[in-house]
């Protein structure tokens, strides 16, 4: 018996081996590669030959690439290309540019061969050849005899078209460096959309020349002038990224009404939100100078940015001005309008043909989905592939963004799990082509220019190759291993994913052994947005500069030790397919968010404490009997409230803990 564990062990050891083998340290791993036998030795004669066709973007990308080649071994290289490419070290041929303007279309794929003599790459576009060059800079490998190229052969194409990462620059500010950066990443693992959320109840981060009060009054001063815009989408265009933007309609847009009440469906003056949550400002769909103003804005924002596609928001409209505005529902009445969503849908549709005059596409969350709006909209899911399924049965195009929300805190592993297609979609196959890909959502309510990379980085790489990688990539362990090399080589991008927590205990605690501090933050997890707002509820204003904001997702400790285990957090598995994450906790109740990636049973979890602890720190425990909360009165007479339950306002409700503190079941 001793034997045959011992046997165990040495297969599962083995195995190990192998998979490290077969993917190094690439990320995301290939669609299809031979490792041979030989290396592609580095030295100061490293020469790059460019053939086929050659652009000045191209040409750029080339010199990128060479400038952090000769950081990654300290070699020198010769900069002007090589005129002769029979004696070239790196040979780079594009068969063509590509698409004028990126789009969904755009052909990624590349293929990469090196051998002991030289490097071939070759692909059929420019985007095809940057993604290729971050896999060769992915290879370099160095040993007692110096810096070389392992031999393989690759041949990579993506298997979505949409691999995109969400940024929220309205709820914190984010500069023009952080978003440079963070593409600089996104190039790395090959994401190829920059999701830009621009507008929000807490600020109107855009320059707009025509209706300068939008930024004038609605940003703190804090916004991105026209050129700024076009310095990063064209910073964008030179990585193969595409910048779609978001400008929130008809609901979270507190930040519009400031400077222009007058578009509002409740009368203002309106200020700047400083808390977060699902508000109550929204634009009035009845009026004919809303839209006269929205096709203006449009026309202005469709000019400087270039993407065919137009994010509009469509979400989390509760209604309540609309309910409240006799006139509207006098409209209402009148247009066989019989609720809420129907005038939503007629906004929608105003909008898409707004839209099309300026030449966009329309994209939008599950709330924009109606029959009535053309194939060609873009549904993004925060509800789960069950919403994305039924989008695609509709006819239209989607993108998955449930599970793939990094505010919630969850390890990499969890996302890694979350599949846009899983086998359990049920969809034809002309039905899974309608789903594009997916998007990573980062979400401002609790991240700062100083901590966002680490609450981005690394685990955005994991959803990068779930969504690159063909699907039988799954090894979890794998995974952790090359999460590790690429945090280190994100850190030469200036993506301080580790760093920053070392400056942060510095400053929280100047002068003292830290050592104590380090171990704890190897073992703890920062907490989710709804447990900080269920604790302590964070503001705009709130210092985000506690020891939580200094720990890290997905720390080692809880990754059994150097971080290479993956082990599931709190004893669950890694979810088959994504799921929406509910909503954040308020004053009062509120349907599910997208923004809100908080169930109550993981509210109730985090609000016992900032800091979740190791799962074998914590005693096993009855989940509470009177689980799920509900409300319900005092019997008469009483003066307290019996166990497991909190007296608040006259009524009678579950404490709502997964472990009751008062009642300890």
């Amino acid at each position: 018996m001793r034997d045959f564990r011992l046997l165990l062990v040495l297969a599962a050891v083995g195995a190990s081996t192998l998979r490290a083998q077969s993917t190094r340290t690439l990320i995301p791993v290939p669609a299809a590669l031979e490792w041979r036998s030989g290396r592609l030795a580095l030295d100061t004669t490293f020469t790059v030959a460019v053939r086929g066709f050659a652009d000045a973007r191209l040409r750029r990308a080339v010199d990128r690439t060479l400038r952090r080649l000769e950081g990654r071994t300290g070699l020198t290289f010769s900069r002007p290309p090589a005129a002769d490419s029979t004696t070239a070290t790196l040979v780079v041929h594009a068969d063509g540019p590509g698409m004028a303007v990126q789009g969904i279309a755009e052909d990624e794929s590349y293929m990469l061969a090196v051998n002991e003599g030289r490097a071939d790459l070759h692909a059929p576009t420019v985007v095809g050849v940057i993604r290729g060059l971050e896999t060769l800079l992915q290879l370099v490998a160095a040993d007692s005899a110096g810096p070389y190229l392992p031999a393989v052969t690759i041949e990579d194409h993506p298997r979505f078209r949409w691999r995109g990462l969400l940024i929220d620059v309205c709820r914190h500010w984010e500069p023009v460096a952080v978003i440079e950066r963070t593409l600089d990443a996104m190039a790395t693992v090959k994401l190829n959309v920059l999701h830009w959320h621009l507008s929000e109840d807490q600020g109107f981060r855009v320059e707009s020349r025509r209706y300068p009060r939008l930024q004038g009054l609605g940003s703190d001063g804090l916004y991105y002038t026209q050129a700024q815009i076009r310095e990063v989408t064209a910073y964008a265009r030179d990585r193969g990224i595409r910048v779609v933007p978001e400008f929130d309609m008809p609901a979270h847009s507190t930040s519009w009404f400031v400077g222009y009440p007058q578009y509002a469906a409740a009368p203002g003056p309106y200020q700047i939100e400083r808390a977060f949550g699902v508000l109550d400002a929204v634009f009035d769909p009845t009026r004919e100078e809303v839209y006269a103003f929205i096709d203006g804005f449009i026309g202005e924002m469709a000019a400087l940015f270039p993407d065919a596609y137009f994010h509009i928001g469509g979400d989390e409209a509760n209604g309540k001005q609309w309910n409240a505005n006799r006139r509207i529902q006098t409209f209402m009445r009148a247009h066989g309008l019989k609720d809420n969503e129907a005038l939503q849908a007629y906004f929608n549709r105003r909008l898409q043909r707004i839209l099309a005059r300026h030449g966009k596409r329309m994209e939008g969350w599950d709330e924009i989905l109606h029959p009535d709006l053309p194939k060609s909209v873009v549904v993004q899911s925060w509800r789960g592939p069950e919403s994305l399924g039924e989008s695609a049965r509709q006819g239209f195009l989607g993108i998955l963004s449930a599970g793939y929300y990094l505010d919630a805190m969850a390890p990499a592993e969890n996302h890694y799990g979350v599949d846009p297609l899983p086998d359990s979609a049920g969809l034809t196959p002309e039905q899974a082509q309608r789903i594009l890909g997916g998007e990573i959502c980062m979400w401002g309510e609790i991240v700062t220019p100083e901590t966002i990379d680490s609450r981005i980085w690394p685990r955005a790489a994991a959803v990068a190759e779930r969504l690159w990688s063909p699907r039988t990539v799954t090894d979890v362990a794998d995974l952790y291993r090359r999460l590790r090399v690429l945090s280190a080589r994100l850190e030469e991008l200036g993506i301080s994913t580790e760093t920053h927590t070392e400056r942060m205990l510095q400053r929280i605690a100047p002068g003292v052994d830290l050592a104590p501090l380090r171990t704890l933050l190897a073992a703890v997890e920062p907490v989710n947005l709804g447990g900080r707002m269920s604790v302590d509820p964070a503001t705009q204003f709130t210092p985000l500069t506690a020891l939580s904001d200094a720990a890290r997702p997905d720390p080692p400790l809880r990754r059994g030790g150097g971080g290479g285990g993956g082990g599931t957090r709190r004893g669950s598995r890694p979810p088959a397919s994504g799921s929406p994450e509910p909503s954040k906790p308020g004053a009062t109740p509120r349907p599910p968010s997208r923004r809100s990636p908080i169930t109550r049973r993981r509210r109730a979890r985090a609000s016992r404490s900032l800091w979740s602890s190791p799962t074998s720190a914590r005693p096993a425990r009855k989940r509470c009997p009177t689980w799920p909360p509900r409300r319900r009165r005092l019997r008469p007479g009483a003066t307290t409230a019996p166990p497991c339950s909190s007296a608040w306002s006259g009524l009678r409700r579950t404490c709502g803990l997964r472990c009751c503190r008062r009642c300890g079941s």
